[in-house]
């Protein structure tokens, strides 16, 4: 015959905690743990506000906690990037609590950007001026791609080659550069018009300048104007 034996307050109220930890819908916060779901909805939401405006579609994805960890619950938790990350491609993100019982986690996370991007439309030579008709989209996740991937026909057009380029190649800033609408030592034509006023004066241009870059223009008895160079020898001044 088995006997029952009286188990001691301490113990049993233990057993009955651990009994009740275990049950399944039984929430964490209600025993002092921090919800780890939450958590991981929290740093979701944090990273598809940070990438608002992002061009193209973006699509987030935040790693799973370990569900064995224990935090204390936070009524505040604060989402950060940690010094060198960035909310682009694969990335990591803390997250922290301030409160009484202070404590901080990592996650690992990746926010992908598919969109579209300029590549050759056919080969191009070195030197060669940019057309719209050498330009074609490509459709891609931006975050593989490498920096600086031009996204905007206008970001090229007018531009010259600084290599030869193959039929497919995607465009970067470093590959171009602006075509010299103005050449050092030039005689070039400032033109300054205003309310009721139109001036124009001549004057020799002391740098290289592409169409829409500042150039400075030496104009009789030695004076320096800036202006913005412009096809055909003209310079714009404001005033």
């Amino acid at each position: 015959m088995l006997k029952h034996t009286r188990l001691p307050g301490w113990l049993t109220l233990i057993l009955a905690l651990v009994t009740l930890a275990l049950l399944p819908g039984v929430s964490r916060a209600a025993n002092g743990w921090q919800e780890l779901p939450q958590l991981r909805q929290l740093a979701t939401h944090w990273l598809q506000q940070q990438t608002t405006g992002l061009p193209g579609q973006v699509n987030v994805q935040v790693g799973a906690i370990d569900t064995k960890l224990k935090l204390a619950n936070c009524v505040a938790p604060d989402v950060f990037l940690p010094a060198g990350s960035r909310a682009w491609g694969k990335t990591s993100l803390g997250i922290r609590c301030a409160e009484s019982s202070p404590w901080t986690i990592y996650l690992q996370a990746e926010v992908s950007v598919i969109g579209q991007y300029l590549v050759t439309a056919t080969p191009l030579m070195q030197g060669q001026v940019i057309t719209a008709q050498d330009l074609v989209f490509q459709s891609g996740d931006l975050s593989k791609l490498p920096p600086g991937v031009l996204t905007d026909p206008s970001q090229a057009i007018g531009r010259s080659v600084n290599v030869a380029l193959m039929a497919g190649a995607m465009l970067r800033p470093e590959q171009l550069r602006m075509q010299t609408v103005i050449k050092q030592g030039q005689t070039v034509r400032l033109n300054s018009t205003g309310k009721g006023f139109s001036i124009s004066a001549e004057g020799a241009a002391m740098g290289n300048a592409g169409d829409g870059q500042t150039v400075q223009v030496k104009v009789a008895g030695g004076q320096i104007v800036s202006g913005v160079a412009r096809g055909n020898g003209v310079v714009e001044v404001a005033f």
